[in-house]
């Protein structure tokens, strides 16, 4: 499921080039070093609370339209100059960036299939782990 979130940088005059992040609809704020680090740091967090909101089996807000955005009320409004972009996240692709936490699943499989799988050193846990990505691309 893919997003595009309207976001405010404001840009600052300090020697670091530092602009200041805020993502209204998912009351984020956060900085970046230049323009290019600030968008990954805007995706970034974006990707982050996302992701924390379907862990926790709330929705994720809907975008607003970026003519809904009024930079007088930004948080930063009064630190530079700013201007709103919109910044789009898979959270799909960033979950399966972000969340690669391993964990432990027991399989049961026969004697036999076990001790060939040893002979011929195959790594059980990769093979099925492989077998899980193919059957959920299928699905997705």
């Amino acid at each position: 499921m893919k997003y595009a979130y309207p976001v405010i940088f404001t840009k600052t005059s300090d020697e670091k080039n530092t602009i200041l992040i805020e993502v209204p609809d998912l009351e984020i704020l956060t900085e970046g070093f230049g323009v290019a680090d600030s968008i990954e740091m805007a995706r970034d967090a974006i990707g982050i609370s996302g992701i924390t909101l379907e862990d926790m089996n709330r929705p994720i807000p809907e975008p607003s339209e970026i003519d809904e955005i009024d930079l007088d009320k930004s948080e930063f409004a009064s630190a530079g100059k700013s201007y709103i972009s919109l910044v789009d996240v898979d959270f799909v692709k960033y979950r399966k960036k972000a969340d690669n936490k391993m964990v432990r699943k027991n399989v049961t499989i026969p004697n036999w299939m076990n001790k060939a799988a040893e002979k011929e050193k195959i790594n059980v846990s990769k093979v099925l782990q492989e077998a899980l990505l193919e059957k959920i691309s299928l699905i997705h």
